[in-house]
């Protein structure tokens, strides 16, 4: 079987479920759909998921998730314009750790950045402009 994806599913920890939740709707300027799934209380990230598309959520369990600055590192898709998300980040909640930097002076792969959000996670965003 080939393998044409590296991540089928993501999920980022939170401390305070709304808090979060609120967070991500508002730098990313989407609702997100809320889901109870045993113990754990999730939101989903909007993703395309008939078209193959790869989804994750924030998720709420204490017993299993702890939010860390020094765990993976995911990068949200941002969209038509990385400094959008990025001028949301502050009046959420969240701080800028590394502003829009170009992925590549040799090659043509856009934009990233660092953040951490409301409940400590380092997140990393990207976007062609």
């Amino acid at each position: 079987m080939e393998r044409i994806h590296a991540i089928n599913w993501f999920e980022i920890p939170v401390s305070d479920f709304d808090r979060a939740k609120k967070f991500y709707e508002t730098i990313l300027d989407i609702e997100m759909g809320v889901h109870e799934v045993g113990t754990s209380r999730m939101a989903i990230f909007d993703y395309d998921n008939e078209n193959d598309g790869r989804g994750g959520a924030i998720v709420y369990d204490p017993g299993f998730y702890t939010p860390s600055a020094n765990g993976p590192l995911i990068y949200l898709n941002c969209e038509p314009d990385i400094q959008l998300v990025l001028d949301a980040v502050e009046g959420a909640g969240g701080k800028i750790l590394q502003g829009r930097t170009e992925v590549s002076m040799s090659r043509d792969m856009g934009y990233w950045a660092l953040i951490m959000d409301s409940e400590g996670n380092r997140i990393a965003l990207h976007a062609e402009d």
